[in-house]
């Protein structure tokens, strides 16, 4: 029997997050959910797909009663309204109702575009989260944010919808690219400096562990990240407070996210910037000096790139401008008190972000 961690609003239960090894369990619990008179539109990409996407379908067909899938090219380019408008398309002519369900069934891309849908197709439909990157494990699945890019403005329009279940196969971790599982260390090591100093220094324990993709670390990480961004999510589901916390690294990180058109990976993007957050942190004398280069050794452990080329500190600052968390004309920067302990700053000048990007910028 895997992990379950359940998750509450307002101390009503909403979903339950499952972790398990394969994704036999999937069928149990989406027969808890009574779709037999129900139908399930799996939606994922062109890389989940030929994966897992028979073996998903198998299992939702023998709990349901009928089941159709939308699979959509993978990569960020993909999630705009234009794919959103597709599925709509394609839950129309099969003549989707509000009691049925949609399922998603890959990454971060994945499950915003399908949630997002499923928020706002015939004012809101159920979705069952299945996440198989290691970023959409630890974070994106869960708190019901979802959203698409408008324009290469990231997750620029969204809303927030929970899902009636996040099922997490912690074996798809093996089948990840080095690349797409380095990205997803970019918001486990930011859990545990916005939350958790002893999970911090956890990671840089089993690093080697982590990085030969054990599953037994790779449950212990998934679980310990899932805890705390749950915990966080409980508190402030809809970003009024706490919730801003899981934003480290997300101001600036986006930014070059953007700048280097969605070359660079979410996570890494994450990564770095949350060097430049500490670095400010530091700067205003937060926190030790030894934390960054500390920071650095811990990221490179998980093959995270600690530098961008070919951008100025002018450009990004001047795209952060356009950053959804902008609360009256001020950005809402996180920083650190301390490894562990995070928190909402409104007077982060232009000056420091620029001078805090200094160490990532060669």
């Amino acid at each position: 029997m895997g992990n379950r961690i359940p998750v509450h609003l307002d101390g009503a239960f909403l979903y339950d997050i499952v972790m398990e090894m394969t994704f036999e369990g999937l069928r149990q619990e989406l027969k808890q959910l009574n779709l037999k008179e129900r139908r399930i539109c799996i939606v994922t990409d062109s890389n989940v797909a030929p994966l897992y996407l028979e073996e998903v379908e198998g299992i939702a067909a023998s709990c349901s009663r009928e089941t159709a899938h939308f699979i959509f090219p993978a990569g960020e380019e993909s999630k705009n309204l234009d794919t959103v408008r597709s599925l709509y398309e394609t839950l129309i002519l099969k003549k989707f109702d509000r009691h049925d369900y949609l399922l998603a069934l890959g990454g971060g891309v994945v499950g915003d575009l399908c949630g997002f849908a499923a928020a706002t197709y015939l004012r809101g439909i159920s979705f069952v989260q299945v996440p198989t990157t290691l970023l959409s494990q630890v974070d994106s699945s869960i708190g019901g944010k979802t959203g698409v890019d408008f324009d290469a403005y990231k997750n620029m329009v969204g809303a927030f919808h929970m899902p009636k279940l996040v099922y997490t196969n912690i074996s798809a971790l093996k089948t990840l690219s080095d690349e797409q599982f380095s990205s997803g260390m970019g918001e486990v090591i930011k859990h545990g400096l916005i939350r958790d100093a002893a999970y911090y220094k956890w990671l840089m324990k089993h690093a080697p562990a982590i990085q030969k993709r054990e599953l037994a670390a790779l449950e212990e990480m998934v679980r310990v990240s899932n805890q705390i961004k749950r915990e966080i999510v409980e508190k402030d589901p809809t970003e009024q407070g706490d919730r801003a916390l899981l934003n480290l690294g997300h101001t600036l990180g986006h930014a070059i996210e953007k700048l280097s058109d969605f070359k660079l990976l979410h996570g890494h993007c994450v990564g770095l910037g949350c060097i430049s957050a500490m670095a400010i942190s530091i700067k205003r004398g937060l926190i030790e000096a030894y934390e960054l280069p500390r920071l650095c050794e811990v990221m490179k452990q998980f093959s995270m790139p600690l530098t961008v080329t070919g951008l100025s500190a002018d450009e990004i600052v001047a795209l952060t401008k356009n950053d959804k968390k902008m609360d009256s004309g001020t950005i809402r920067f996180i920083l650190l008190e301390k490894i562990g302990k995070a928190y909402v700053d409104k007077t982060v000048t232009e000056a420091e972000m620029s001078q805090g990007l200094l160490p990532i910028l060669e």
